[in-house]
């Protein structure tokens, strides 16, 4: 088993960049603060792999938090972002790609009647909750413990992702006053969302959910809880908005609404439609999409939404999945390398629960069923991060963090899952 220790360049650069960024870093998980050691600064991304600025390769299983459906630099995504940076990188105006993969959007999401393109998948949830907000009338919203929407001030209460990775109380930098509307209940928990209804229904204007989690780990929904928030948001005038950024095109080449048969009245995706690049996007019924300016008195705008070398990415991205059995390929890799893991760690005695959905996949390190965001803290913290740094000399790139999911590409070859496995089982073996 290659030893991948030689990290000389990557401490360098990150003693360099805690000079001039809070942590040395651009987002927080990026700092290994719950996995310790030093981060890997990245030179380049090789299909399945990642390539550091020491020249050590590691089996990447986090693909940018999602979005590298086809693995890094994939030919037609890269050859699409090179014809389109030579016509132009942005016009600050409409451009014949938005309507090209808004066309592609809507019919893999016939539910999104309209969208709107912007920038991230924070400003997709800001903009959808100010979408139900001033079509309701209402100012109330519902989301879920361990769910994360972005860091909009307003979803900032007990979100899952890197703000459980640290530890973080809901953030300070956020008054009371702002969350004061955001009501926040138990994933899976039908008890408490109908009793939720009864006592605030008629003041709740969208209820916000990751309809498979994949923020706090990949936590699936109980049988019944989605279609039980569309029977109680319809019965009470609210919208049901679903947060695909993460799950959008990987749980199912539908999306988490085709593997559920739940329809929301509110889409928000991000990641994969922009091929690796910016992105992200919000749509639904066309009669609350109309709300938005400048069709409504609902505003909303951004120089770069819609930016052009996003929207050729994403459509290139999306018509190879549309085209080819990619997304198949990936899926498969995703099922193999979850019972890989769970193998080695019954191997080695250790309790893990691990699964995938789709092109994503997760694991805890306990023994119990894993439904809630209590379920998911009970995971051993400092054993996952002992095994994250065995991977990493052992070649394999995990989330810095117990609480995300893991992503696998059609890159991923059953050669590369195999590669990986051995890696598993012995890291596991020296846990």
């Amino acid at each position: 088993m290659t030893d991948l220790r030689s990290t000389a360049r990557s401490e360098q650069l990150f003693a360099d960049a805690q000079a001039l960024m809070p942590g040395g870093v651009s987002s927080p998980v990026r700092a290994f603060k719950s996995v310790g050691g030093t981060p890997r600064f990245i030179e380049r991304g090789e299909g399945p792999y990642l390539v550091d600025v020491d020249g050590n390769r590691y089996v990447d299983y986090v693909l940018s938090f999602g979005p590298l459906l086809l693995g890094h630099a994939p030919e037609a995504v890269t050859a699409a972002i090179a014809e389109q940076a030579a016509r132009g990188s942005s016009f600050g105006a409409p451009s014949p790609l938005e309507v090209d993969l808004a066309e592609t959007i809507q019919r893999i999401y016939p539910s999104m009647e309209r969208l709107r393109f912007v920038n991230s998948g924070t400003e997709g949830a800001m903009s959808a909750v100010r979408a139900a907000r001033g079509f309701t009338g209402r100012n109330k919203v519902v989301k879920f413990e361990g769910h994360y929407h972005g860091h909009a001030d307003l979803l900032l209460a007990k979100a899952g992702s890197g703000v459980a990775t640290l530890g973080l109380p809901d953030s300070p930098g956020v008054p009371a006053a702002v969350t004061a509307d955001t009501l926040v209940v138990p994933f899976n928990d039908e008890a408490a969302i109908r009793e939720l209804f009864e006592r605030e229904g008629e003041e709740i204007a969208a209820v916000l959910v990751e309809p498979i989690a994949g923020n706090m780990g990949l936590v699936r929904p109980r049988d019944g809880f989605l279609a039980l928030l569309r029977e109680l948001t319809t019965a009470h005038g609210a919208l049901l908005v679903f947060d695909e950024v993460m799950v959008g095109f990987r749980v199912h080449p539908g999306g988490a609404q085709a593997l559920t048969g739940v329809t929301p009245d509110v889409t928000i995706l991000g990641k994969v439609i922009g091929g690796g690049l910016p992105v992200g996007a919000y749509g639904g019924r066309a009669d609350v999409m109309r709300m938005m300016a400048p069709d409504g008195p609902v505003y909303q705008a951004g120089t770069l939404s819609g930016n052009p070398l996003a929207m050729a990415a994403g459509l290139a991205l999306l018509r190879e999945v549309e085209a080819t059995d990619a997304w198949q390929r990936a899926a498969d890799a995703a099922r193999d390398t979850a019972h890989a893991i769970q193998e080695a760690a019954d191997a080695a005695g250790v309790p893990v629960v691990s699964e995938s959905v789709g092109a994503m996949f997760g694991f805890f390190l306990h023994d119990r069923s894993v439904f809630t965001y209590d379920d998911v803290q009970q995971t051993d913290r400092a054993s996952f991060a002992r095994l994250h740094r065995l991977l990493l000399d052992r070649g394999v790139y995990l989330p810095p963090s117990p609480f995300e999911a893991c992503f696998t590409s059609s890159a991923h070859t059953p050669e590369v899952v195999a590669e990986a496995a051995d890696a598993f089982r012995s890291a596991f073996a020296a846990l």
